[in-house]
C-alpha cells in the first residue's frame, strides 16, 4: 500500500512541497511563538484570501498574486505597531479583519465560492505544481541560510530585545525580515493545509518541541521534524481513508502535541 501511495507523481510532489513548507513554518514558528507573534500566521492567512480572490477574478496565479499582498500586509503590521505604539496582536487583528473583509467582497464580485477557492480555503496538497514545489524548496533554503548566518542576531532579538539593541543587533530589521519571510511561508502553505489552518503549522510543532527539548537548537530541529512528520503521516492517512489532507495533517500535529505534553508530564525530561 505504501509503495503504491508513493508511486504517484502528484503524491511525490505534494509530499516534497508539504515537507519543505512544513519545515520552514516550524522553524519560523519557534521565533514567532517565543516573540508572542504566533497569531501572525492566522492574520496573514486571512489576508491570503484577498490575494486568492483577486487571482480568481483576474485569472492570475493565486500564489504569485498573494505573495505581494501578504508581504505588504505584514509590513503594514510592523508599521502600525511602531507608529501607533500598540501591541503586535492588535495590529495583526486590524490587518486580518481588513484582509478578510476585502477578500470576501472580491469573492462576491468574482461570483462567490467555487471549487477552486474551496481548495485554497481547506487545502489541496496533491494539486501542488512542480513550480510551487520548487518555490517551497527556495523558501526552506532561505530560512536555513538565515539561521546559519544570523543565528545570534535572531536569538538575541527573540529573547531580549533591549539587550540585543545594546549589542548592536538591528532588531527592527530582524523583526521585519522574520515577518516578511513568514508571509511568504504562509502563502506557500495554503495549498498544503488551507488558508484557515495555516497558523497551526506555525504554532503547534514549535509548542510540541518546546515541551520536550532541553536546548534551543533542539527545539528548532524537533519542531521541523514534527512539522515534516505530520505532513507525511497526514497525507498517507488522508489517502488511505479518503479524508481531507489539510485537516488530517493538523490532527496529526495535535497528536504530536498531546504526546509531547504527556511525555513532559510523566517524567520524560527528568529521566534523561
Amino acid at each position: 500500500m505504501i509503495a503504491e501511495f508513493l508511486s504517484y507523481g502528484f503524491v511525490q510532489r505534494g509530499l516534497a512541497a508539504g515537507s519543505l513548507v512544513a519545515a520552514s513554518c516550524a522553524l519560523l514558528g519557534v521565533f514567532l511563538v517565543l516573540k508572542r507573534l504566533s497569531l501572525i500566521g492566522d492574520g496573514m492567512s486571512h489576508v491570503c484570501l484577498t490575494g486568492v480572490a483577486v487571482a480568481l477574478l483576474t485569472s492570475a496565479n493565486p500564489v504569485y498574486m498573494s505573495v505581494p499582498v501578504v508581504v505588504l500586509s505584514s509590513l503594514g503590521i510592523m508599521k502600525i505597531t511602531q507608529k501607533f505604539k500598540i501591541y503586535g496582536d492588535a495590529a495583526i487583528g486590524i490587518v486580518s479583519a481588513a484582509g478578510l473583509s476585502v477578500g470576501l467582497l472580491i469573492t462576491a464580485l468574482a461570483g462567490g465560492f467555487n471549487t477552486d477557492l474551496l481548495g485554497y480555503l481547506f487545502g489541496s496538497i496533491l494539486t501542488v505544481s512542480r513550480d510551487e514545489a520548487l518555490l517551497c524548496g527556495i523558501l526552506l533554503a532561505a530560512v536555513l541560510a538565515g539561521l546559519f548566518f544570523f543565528y545570534r542576531d535572531l536569538t538575541s532579538a527573540c529573547f531580549d530585545e533591549p539587550f540585543a539593541r545594546t549589542r548592536g543587533v538591528p532588531v527592527r530589521a530582524v523583526n521585519t525580515a522574520l515577518v516578511v519571510v513568514t508571509s511568504v511561508a504562509v502563502v506557500l502553505a495554503f495549498k498544503v493545509v488551507g488558508i484557515f489552518l495555516i497558523s497551526a503549522l506555525l504554532i503547534i510543532p514549535p509548542v510540541s518541541a518546546l515541551l520536550i527539548s532541553r536546548t534551543f537548537k533542539q527545539v528548532l530541529w524537533l519542531s521541523a521534524a514534527f512539522g515534516v512528520g505530520s505532513v507525511w503521516a497526514g497525507v498517507y492517512l488522508s489517502f488511505l481513508f479518503n479524508i481531507p489532507s489539510g485537516a488530517t495533517i493538523i490532527l496529526v500535529n495535535l497528536l504530536f502535541l498531546a504526546g509531547a505534553y504527556i511525555y513532559s508530564k510523566t517524567g520524560g525530561l527528568h529521566a534523561r
